[in-house]
């Protein structure tokens, strides 16, 4: 069985009348890569604060690499490394000596990590730049060597492409992807929903606090698959002509009317044929796929809309 690296149970957090955080739960595994999705006010950030020790649950259960208690928790986030808040660096520093800095600061004996993350996301030949000199994706970069500077075996990101262009979200997605490889699991929250999808391999929905569903990158990519949706008069007749005469059972009713069929995308024109010289009507025949926004929105709307707390 995989190691359980985090695992959250009933998490409650309020504030006054605002429940923030309403009763979450999610388990993270060696290897993990966790995305939280959820609109502003979700609830996002504050779990996360939660997990790292920057608030504390009214209610529920934080384990995390198997330590429960106070005392636990503060040796378990010596192995955590996140980026909740904005990390201050020194602008008249070098991305090494700020590196080192904090190095020194949280009593890290091995002199090599310092060099270690700065060659994981790409800034081991930043020289003398200084921080105050360095751009929004050098910034991003650092603050996420910072993250991995002990050597984690969690990492906790909140937001980590914001704001960046589109080469440093791809830089930035090539860091996740390489420590995901070494066995580092990480908890990564975004807005940006098609960069997830290429680095998760589970996700969670927030929403108004509360984790609305759960599921593995395959399940989800399964739910987001492109299909051909063909409007007809006879379902039933369409689907045996599909498993008889195309042999596929590669399809699925949607509708009294209206069916999808996620075989013979490039061959519409043959499927159409098929139908009809089977003495089914066709009066529509349209590619389809929802996206991770699309299969976001749709789950929302189900779930009565949008908003909450942070």
């Amino acid at each position: 069985m995989e190691e359980v690296l985090l695992n959250v149970t009933g998490l409650v957090r309020r504030y006054g009348q605002q429940t923030a955080v309403n009763g979450v739960g999610l388990t993270i595994r060696r290897g993990d890569v966790y995305g939280l999705v959820g609109q502003n006010g979700a609830g996002k950030t504050t779990l996360m604060r939660l997990i790292c020790g920057l608030s504390m649950p009214d209610a529920g259960t934080i384990e995390l690499m198997g330590e429960t208690d106070a005392a636990g928790l503060s040796r378990a986030r010596s192995r955590m490394g996140s980026i909740v808040e904005t990390p201050r660096f020194y602008p008249n520093l070098t991305a090494l000596q700020n590196l080192e800095y904090y190095r020194l600061q949280r009593g890290i004996a091995q002199r090599d990590c310092t060099v270690e993350a700065l060659r994981t996301v790409g800034l081991a030949d930043s020289g003398t730049k200084k921080f105050r000199d360095f751009s929004l994706g050098m910034k991003q970069r650092l603050g996420l060597a910072l993250a991995i500077l002990s050597r984690p075996d969690l990492v906790i990101l909140d937001e980590p492409v914001n704001g960046l262009d589109p080469t440093g979200i791809i830089e930035v997605r090539d860091i996740i992807r390489r420590l995901a490889s070494v066995g580092v699991s990480l908890l990564v929250s975004s807005h940006i929903l098609s960069e997830l999808s290429q680095v998760v391999s589970r996700y969670g929905f927030m929403r108004r606090g509360s984790l609305v569903q759960q599921i593995s990158g395959e399940e989800l990519a399964r739910s987001c698959r492109r299909a051909l949706e063909i409007n007809v008069d006879d379902t039933a007749a369409a689907a045996t002509l599909l498993e008889t005469q195309l042999s596929t059972r590669d399809y699925k009713i949607v509708g009294a009317n209206a069916l999808r069929l996620y075989s013979h995308l490039d061959q519409p024109a043959a499927v159409v044929q098929t139908l009809v010289a089977g003495g089914v009507a066709v009066s529509r025949l349209g590619e389809v796929g929802d996206s991770l926004e699309d299969f976001y929105r749709c789950l929302i709307e189900e779930e009565g809309g949008d908003g909450g707390g942070s």
